[in-house]
């Protein structure tokens, strides 16, 4: 039985680091393809509206509500100490440091990651990339490198929306629900917040997107198994997506606060 369970910790730890190599060499490969010719201009064009345009509405959606609900459960909380004042303070910094690029790379990598993973996925299982070998054509530099540099690109700009409209709806609970003094809710949020608190949420975004371009792209790049295979595949980039968006997030808060 220990024998087993030794065994069993073994295979996984080896399978774990031949994955993490894997990416790792991905990744690698696709930032030395980024800065050789040809630029494919119109490629990363096209997936930058897919990753950021196409990704708005959902976006805004969530960023709102979010300062929202993060507005009424502060005001209730700090209405006990007599703090309420400090709601737009709360609000603001929860949004632009933790909330607004956590939650926009969570609902990006639910959207996009997906679509990234099932389309290289198809591409992968009908030989549409095995043909873009025998026509002289590196598939990572032609397929990989749009869809990573749109993500690298167009995250920080999704999170930047997402911490205004948050920012915005914590202010009209605060405010229009709540009946707060909208001039102390704007001086607390401006004053307590710095440009460290935006360009920290800035970076995160940045390295989400990263992320999930890399494990989406890897999961559909290297799919097996046809149609079912192109289903394990979206699963797995979304849900490993997900738990590395929320394993950097703490190592990125722990290094720069």
């Amino acid at each position: 039985m220990l024998n087993n369970f030794f065994h069993l910790i073994g295979s996984v730890s080896i399978l774990f680091l031949q994955e993490s190599g894997r990416i790792t060499l991905l990744l690698w490969k696709a930032v030395l393809l980024t800065f050789q010719r040809p630029f494919n201009l119109k490629d990363i064009l096209r997936q930058m509206e897919e990753v950021g345009i196409k990704s708005m509405p959902v976006v805004l959606i969530t960023g709102a509500f979010t300062g929202a609900v993060l507005a009424l459960q502060s005001y209730t909380g700090f209405q006990r100490f007599n703090a309420e004042t400090f709601v737009g303070t709360v609000v603001a910094l929860s949004i632009t440091r933790e909330l607004g690029p956590v939650l926009t790379g969570l609902m990006v990598s639910g959207r996009v990651g997906s679509s990234m993973a099932a389309e290289l996925g198809t591409m992968q299982v009908t030989e549409q990339i095995d043909a873009l070998y025998t026509l002289a054509v590196n598939p990572i530099k032609y397929l990989i490198v749009p869809r990573l540099l749109a993500a690298l690109i167009m995250m920080p700009v999704l999170v930047i929306f997402a911490d205004l409209i948050g920012i915005a709806g914590g202010y009209f609970v605060s405010v229009k629900v709540l009946s707060s003094n909208p001039y102390t809710y704007m001086e607390r949020t401006w004053n307590y917040l710095e440009l460290n608190d935006i360009f920290s949420g800035l970076f995160k975004a940045a390295v989400f997107g990263v992320i999930i371009a890399t494990i989406s792209c890897y999961q559909g790049f290297f799919t097996r198994g046809g149609a079912e295979g192109v289903g394990r595949a979206t699963t797995k980039a979304v849900v490993l997506s997900c738990l590395l968006i929320l394993i950097f997030n703490y190592i990125i808060t722990a290094l720069l606060f």
